[in-house]
């Protein structure tokens, strides 16, 4: 399992405003951004009795969450995600999946999920099948995103932060979202074996410290 290290912070947004123009002056910017920045929408699973809130709550040493995710409300590229932490440590594999595919999930029409040759896909139609995941809400942001190759380090600040409440119409760009309470700006760090000591000067913030701030946690408040 290819696991990599990461730091996430809650900032004020004077600090995303300072960082941001540091971050810019030493990384490149991330060449899926338009004008620095792209728009994340995610539609998360979790099973009726919300395992993976709760463990993400409690703070549970081994987990995993399912999401599809789409950029700039483009449904001509959705990828189906599967998060993984385990020791601090975490892993992301995702595989893409087609607008009818997506659909398909939405409807829960899962017989014809069956044959697919997708191994996250064929994960995902098993513990719907099996421990009931469901869609349960619609996550959206801003996100700035920045990479340095050496240690293969990212570097995001996500904000805007909204939710879907209860709706998971997760393929209509019309669907209501509205803004997650006094949600912060989150700075999300992450690397292979190593962190360039100039990304870590960069990024600290007096008075920040590691935070363990979720936002589907966030939004699930909502609904």
């Amino acid at each position: 399992m290819n696991l990599r290290h990461e730091w996430k912070h809650e900032i004020p947004y004077a600090d995303f405003l300072a960082l941001r123009l540091r971050l810019a002056a030493l990384m490149q910017a991330d060449p899926h951004a338009r004008n620095g920045t792209y728009q994340i929408r995610s539609l998360y699973f979790d099973d009726p009795a919300d395992t993976a809130l709760l463990e993400k709550l409690n703070g549970v040493n081994r987990r995993e969450k399912f999401r599809l995710r789409c950029y700039n409300f483009d449904a001509s590229y959705i990828l189906l995600e599967k998060k993984s932490r385990l020791n601090g440590l975490c892993r992301k594999e995702q595989t893409p999946v087609s607008a009818a595919e997506a659909r398909t999930i939405l409807n829960g029409g899962l017989p014809s999920l069956d044959g697919t040759k997708k191994p996250l896909l064929q994960e995902l139609y098993l513990k719907m099948r099996t421990k009931g995941l469901q869609p349960k809400t619609i996550v959206e942001y801003t996100r700035a995103p920045f990479i340095f190759a050496p240690g293969n380090v990212r570097v995001t600040l996500d904000y805007n932060l909204r939710t879907g409440m209860t709706c998971t119409d997760f393929l209509n760009p019309d669907c209501v979202t509205v803004s997650a309470g006094d949600a912060p700006v989150i700075l999300e760090v992450k690397w292979d074996s190593f962190l360039p000591a100039v990304i870590r000067d960069i990024v600290q913030i007096p008075t920040v410290h590691t935070s363990s701030f979720s936002k589907y946690a966030a939004c699930r408040i909502y609904g």
